[in-house]
């Protein structure tokens, strides 16, 4: 590397509710010489960031453009409605989008669900984002339907929530533009699918990452003589020869030792 090149970094986006944490730590013991940079993104604009070069990749929320992206779902999340602690969903374990037929549900500009039908009662205006989406639910207006790690994102001690069980569900991916798919985005799916670090990556082999023993093997399958042959028939046979000899001096000497067996010397009187 010369003095005018920058160092290599890895530069990994995450939109609300993703906690990278335990990737970090272990990238860090991993490869603690590449730096890696964490980029907080609207879920909307992960896209636009990661196919303009923002980062390298992301955790993201599906759906991607499988046409641009390459995307490992990760997992999905639990859907749970966001109400008043004194609200009387409260009082029970789990609802339906039928028990908020009566609420007004707030429908945020930003929402990461992917509805077919709105449920409960639209409210008067969209809230520009769900923390101000949350900021009405505090204050009584309504209630809110999101991905359970965004409703503990914006925890507040006067709100609670409960799961949805019919609502539609929100799935994470590690996501990356499918052209610039790098060594080091490789070395981040390894640590995402729990590859141990003594595990294949997937990279594209070069000629020092060939077992020690891959000429002698081509030269078998090619016709080449290994090391030592001077052509690829004369090496052969010279070898078949040798070790020809060497089997008939073996044979040689095991016929002299058992023709030697029943001549015992015999005992002088």
């Amino acid at each position: 590397m010369t003095g005018s090149e920058a160092p290599p970094s890895f530069r990994l986006a995450y939109v609300p509710g993703v906690t990278p944490g335990k990737w970090v730590r272990i990238w860090q013991e991993r490869l603690p010489d590449v730096p890696l940079d964490l980029v907080a993104v609207p879920a909307a604009e992960a896209p636009g960031l990661l196919r303009d070069g923002g980062a390298d990749a992301g955790v993201v929320r599906l759906p991607v453009d499988r046409a641009v992206f390459s995307a490992i779902p990760l997992y999905t999340e639990t859907t749970v409605v966001v109400v008043p602690k004194d609200h009387s969903i409260a009082a029970v374990d789990e609802v339906s989008l039928e028990d908020l037929a009566e609420d007004v549900v707030f429908h945020p500009l930003d929402d990461t669900l992917e509805w077919r039908d709105l449920p409960g009662r639209p409210a008067i205006e969209r809230p520009a984002t769900t923390a101000d989406a949350i900021e009405l639910v505090a204050a009584g207006v309504g209630v809110l339907v999101v991905p359970q790690s965004l409703a503990r994102l914006h925890h507040r001690r006067d709100l609670t929530y409960r799961p949805v069980t019919d609502a539609p569900q929100s799935a994470v991916a590690l996501s990356w533009p499918e052209e610039r798919t790098t060594d080091l985005v490789d070395d981040f799916i390894g640590i995402v699918r729990g590859r141990t670090v003594n595990s294949t990556r997937g990279r594209r082999s070069s000629d020092a990452e060939q077992p020690k023993d891959q000429p002698k093997d081509k030269a078998r399958r090619s016709g080449r003589p290994a090391a030592g042959g001077r052509t690829a028939s004369g090496g052969r046979r010279g070898a078949a020869a040798g070790r020809g000899g060497a089997s008939a001096g073996r044979g040689g000497a095991s016929a002299g030792r058992k023709g030697a067996r029943p001549g015992k010397p015999r005992r002088r009187s």
